[in-house]
């Protein structure tokens, strides 16, 4: 729901603890993932990966969609799904947030 007239864009913040003996195979494949959506998802604007630089496991990710329904097709698409499964086992904690940018 939109409550700002500036609102420019529908944000994702993910916080992912990932197993410290798993983040050699995690990172190419988050790495993948963030690629993939940025070039097959017209509606993905932004996909950004940060690493804690006390903790390399505490990950996050910003993302940044068109709109509610563009981040759905993110959800639904084959590189996302295949990521899912893939790096479920190695993800300790996962939080999202649903943000609006009403500037930027």
């Amino acid at each position: 729901m939109t409550t700002h007239s500036q609102a420019s864009g529908y944000v994702i913040v993910v916080d992912l603890l990932v197993d410290d003996n798993a983040l050699s195979q995690f990172m190419p494949l988050m790495l993948a993932n963030a690629a993939a959506s940025l070039a097959q998802e017209p509606g993905c604007r932004r996909f950004d990966i940060c690493v804690d630089l006390h903790n390399p496991a505490q990950v996050l990710l910003y993302e940044i969609y068109d709109d509610a329904a563009a981040f759905d097709i993110h959800l639904a698409s084959a590189h996302f799904l295949s990521f899912d499964e893939a790096t479920r086992p190695m993800v300790k904690s996962k939080t999202v947030r649903r943000l609006e940018l009403i500037a930027g």
